[in-house]
């Protein structure tokens, strides 16, 4: 049995609710990055099999951007970071 009172185990929903989003990574489209350096990014960084990392740069060429992970804020976060390290144009943000 518990010895936390009933009040204090009361979560909010709104709490759980925001807790629970997810958060994607986002590449954007640019004028700089050569297509065939995309794929070896996405193939690099998130270890992509060459079709998948494909898609995904065509995504990125064609639609203007393409969701490129999808986890926890902390781990959107260092993706994003490192996404811009390699210098693509990439943001992270609540998938809703």
């Amino acid at each position: 049995m518990s010895t936390v009172p009933v009040e204090q185990q009361a979560v909010e929903p709104d709490a759980v609710e925001s807790l629970d989003v997810p958060w994607i990574t986002l590449v954007w489209n640019d004028p700089v990055n050569l297509m065939s350096y995309v794929t070896w990014v996405f193939r690099t960084h998130f270890g992509y099999p060459k079709e998948q990392a494909e898609k995904l740069m065509m995504d990125v060429h064609l639609k203007g951007r393409a969701v490129v992970a999808h986890g926890p804020k902390e781990q959107m976060e260092a993706d994003t970071e490192a996404l811009q390290g390699y210098g693509l144009w990439a943001t992270f943000q609540k998938d809703e």
